[in-house]
């Protein structure tokens, strides 16, 4: 076989532009905050129910999920770079569909379904055929370099938001990123590209068996093999609270530092961003080191003492609130590198498109129930302590069950009727297809 040329870089820093356009998502709380003064001066501009505030942003975070399980089987059977142009599409149109109304169904259909779609369409095309080009030693780093954009977007947006929302208005804002963002993913998807069948990356080395880090698993798992498996049951769990419990405070971070900081709030929300897309690539880096449970243990039982921790910040405490702001971003960055990584090393790269799709679910439903019953519990009581309590609870109980978390011993076998299906297709390769034409068969 010719040596193939190594793209493994350029296709990894094409997937980390993609996502700094589509991390657009962690500005969120900006936006709603611009929504949220519009309602509570009764202007008329956006006449929406005040625990509605989060519905666009919930919706697009399911949406995000369902996008991944699609665009992982598409991106796995196909090409990276068609799925990543279906992402750059979708984003741009939602937001140039809020940019013409501010009805609040119009939000949560640009917003909500059209570009919840499009970032799942795009995010689930940057990692996989990146980490395909290189070996197993350094799938924790680049996940974490991919993945890092998404994160990082919004040192960048936080501020440009702000600055075109007082110049254009939030209408014109949204049609400006629609715009841009449109060009900007559709034309990095060009680089996107897998490897050929059978490369074997350079550096790759055999198991070692008293590794800290290495392939758990040599298997490919099918999709249903890996749901029916109590690793994926355990993993769907920490990944739901993880990230549901961050997007409680991302979606709200910028109303929060309002009241200390004015309009000065956007430096919480980009050093949110920058405590992000650092623990992507710090939490890459050390699960190669000693291993991605370990890692999650740790990250787990931290972010519950941050959040915990607002419970005792003051809103006029400004130092104090960037601080954990930056060190709750930095957490929920580890969960999206964690993630993919340790769903590659249980379940095999073959399938990891679609697999790591059904994982990314629980980070859907997290975004979409965690910032929802928190809107709810905010507009019942006034405050959203309970929900930070509830929260620390469950992330305690998270970092104790990535302790029992381990790779599945064996691959499932196919169920009954999945196993039937497969005989009936083989049969139906070796037989002879009759051919009807008028009354003949040839």
């Amino acid at each position: 076989m010719d040596k193939v040329k190594n793209r493994g870089w350029s296709v990894t820093f094409a997937g980390l532009g993609i996502n700094l356009a589509l991390g657009i998502l962690y500005t969120w709380s900006i936006f709603k905050q611009e929504i949220k003064e519009s309602v509570m001066a009764g202007d008329g501009r956006f006449n929406w129910d005040i625990a509605s505030l989060n519905d666009p942003y919930a919706v697009c975070c399911l949406m995000f999920t369902f996008a991944m399980v699609v665009a992982g089987r598409i991106q796995d059977k196909f090409s990276p770079r068609f799925t990543a142009v279906i992402g750059g599409i979708l984003t741009g149109a939602g937001l140039m569909v809020i940019s013409q109304s501010n009805a609040l169904s119009a939000w949560i259909l640009g917003f909500g379904v059209l570009t919840g779609l499009g970032l799942g369409f795009g995010y689930a095309s940057a990692t996989p055929p990146a980490i395909k080009w290189f070996p197993s030693s350094k799938t924790g780093m680049i996940a974490g370099i991919v993945v890092a954009g998404f994160g990082l977007a919004s040192v960048y947006i936080a501020p440009l938001s702000n600055y075109l929302i007082d110049t254009f208005g939030l209408s014109q804002s949204m049609l400006i990123f629609g715009v841009a963002f449109l060009f900007v993913v559709c034309t990095l998807s060009m680089f996107l590209v897998n490897p050929p069948a059978g490369y074997v990356p350079e550096g790759a080395k055999p198991l070692n068996p008293k590794a800290a880090v290495q392939p758990a698993t040599q298997r490919d798992y099918e999709p249903l093999q890996m749901l029916r498996t109590g690793t994926f049951a355990k993993l769907w769990f920490m990944y739901f609270v993880g990230a549901g419990a961050a997007l409680i405070i991302i979606g709200g971070v910028a109303g929060m530092a309002k009241q200390s900081m004015g309009e000065l709030a956007w430096i919480v929300v980009a050093l949110m961003a920058v405590g992000n897309a650092g623990g992507r690539i710090a939490a890459g880096i050390i699960s190669d080191k000693i291993g991605r449970t370990k890692t999650l243990l740790i990250m787990m039982n931290f972010q519950a003492v941050v959040i915990f921790s607002l419970l005792f910040i003051g809103a006029d405490q400004a130092i104090l609130l960037a601080t954990a702001a930056t060190l709750i971003g930095f957490n929920y960055g580890t969960n999206l590198s964690l993630f993919p990584s340790v769903t590659k090393d249980y379940f095999g790269l073959k399938n990891f498109g679609i697999n790591y799709g059904l994982v990314f679910s629980a980070w859907g439903m997290g975004g979409f129930i965690f910032p929802r019953v928190s809107q709810m519990i905010i507009a019942q009581t006034g405050t959203p302590e309970t929900a930070y309590i509830l929260s620390s609870v469950l992330l305690v109980a998270s970092g104790l069950m990535a302790m029992s978390t381990k790779a599945p011993k064996s691959v499932p076998a196919d169920l009954p009727f999945v196993e039937n299906f497969k005989q009936k297709v083989a049969m139906a390769k070796t037989q002879p297809v009759d051919v009807y034409l008028g009354s003949r068969y040839i």
